[in-house]
């Protein structure tokens, strides 16, 4: 478990505007803190689960934690334009709201629900008047928004920056004068949303606001974890998925995982980096699946992988013409989530059948086979 020495060290990049200064003021009383999510999408991966932790830390120490969905800031360009190099589309109520049961589902392990309060900016945010939207505006200078370095980066490549998008910061600013937090936790990338909030609370309550970010994690192919690059290991995936996800992972990136997604010691650690991924592979399963299925997880990598062979619980995949496509294979069997992921895959060399390297789309079927995609993920392909 957390303790109090680790409250402000673990999960945490940074404390602004000091750790010093928050820890006398939790030394004095309880605060209020939350993190918002913006409900733009349907699958929350690993990355996203390293706030959650940190928020539930907060709460089981007695804190008052809230979770903020974005039902108001997700109509400002369709949501937050953080390290997005083009704009979102927008989203309707019906999507919001799926998004949001998609959610607290996928995160259920890892929150327990009576410690913590739900809220909605879209109670505050929607009703704001004119004359009031103005009032909040007015504190903040219009050239700090528009020098985002996004939006240069979108400038520069030609494309368009919407003015809904450069309010953003604005209006998750005010969620923090909303709720008159003390803290707002938040991933690196959302540091300069979360300080226009702190300078928001300071002009127009004159209160302190503390931010605290913390880490982003890196996917499977060692870059940043996100759903465009195919390198995700998702909260819904199965446990088998999830446990070879994990295996794959690169040696150095074994510590920040350990560190940032489970409660183990990092002196515990085995040293050999194999040994260390089935133990880092076995918590997380557990955390998310059970003792049962992670220990399940565990013993068929281990019978699989150490004799070549293929999981029993394989997906397969029909097909009616000979000669396949082997992109569409991918994306129509739902093993990658899209067609940059399958073609990545397979220009990097990471797809074989029956034990043969594919290099190129076109795949004669025959009278079928398996598809080994990547190391630790597979599909058979049959005539149908």
């Amino acid at each position: 478990m957390t303790n109090s020495n680790t409250l402000l060290t673990r999960r945490v990049d940074k404390v602004l505007p000091s750790k010093e200064a928050l820890e006398k003021l939790m030394g004095k009383r309880k605060i209020k803190l939350y993190q918002g999510f913006d409900p733009t999408g349907t699958r929350l991966h690993l990355g996203h689960s390293i706030g959650l932790r940190k928020l539930m830390e907060f709460a089981n120490a007695g804190h008052e934690v809230i979770f903020l969905f974005g039902t108001g800031t997700v109509l400002a360009g369709g949501g937050d334009p953080s390290d997005r190099d083009t704009g979102r589309k927008m989203i309707t109520q019906e999507e919001i709201d799926a998004n949001i049961k998609d959610w607290k589902k996928q995160v259920s392990p890892l929150v327990d629900w009576s410690k913590i309060t739900i809220k909605q900016n879209g109670d505050w945010l929607i009703p704001l008047t004119l004359k009031e939207i103005l009032e909040i505006a007015n504190n903040i200078s219009a050239i700090q928004l528009f020098k985002r370095e996004m939006f240069q980066r979108r400038l520069q490549h030609g494309d368009t920056v919407w003015l809904s998008e450069t309010l953003y910061p604005l209006l998750q600013g005010y969620d923090s004068v909303a709720m008159d937090v003390d803290l707002e936790i938040g991933g690196t990338d959302q540091e300069f949303n979360m300080l226009v909030g702190r300078e928001l609370m300071k002009k127009m309550k004159n209160k302190e606001k503390f931010v605290l970010t913390t880490p982003m994690i890196l996917g499977t192919d060692g870059k940043q974890m996100s759903k465009s690059s195919g390198n995700c290991v998702w909260l819904d995936d199965t446990a088998g998925e999830m446990y070879g996800k994990i295996m794959s992972l690169p040696d150095e990136q074994i510590e920040s995982y350990f560190e940032n997604l489970t409660n183990l010691s990092i002196k515990d650690i085995p040293t050999h980096p194999m040994e260390a991924k089935k133990m880092l592979a076995k918590d997380i399963v557990r955390q998310f699946h059970g003792e049962k299925e992670a220990e399940e997880a565990q013993k068929e990598f281990e019978e699989v992988f150490s004799r070549g062979g293929t999981p029993e619980n394989t997906p397969t995949y029909s097909v009616k013409s000979p000669t396949i496509d082997i992109i569409e294979a991918l994306t129509g069997s739902h093993l990658v989530t899209s067609r940059s992921e399958a073609r990545r895959l397979l220009d990097q060399g990471g797809l074989e059948w029956n034990g043969e390297k594919l290099e190129t789309a076109e795949l004669e079927v025959g009278e079928g086979g398996t598809l080994k995609v990547g190391k630790h993920r597979f599909l058979k392909i049959e005539k149908g």
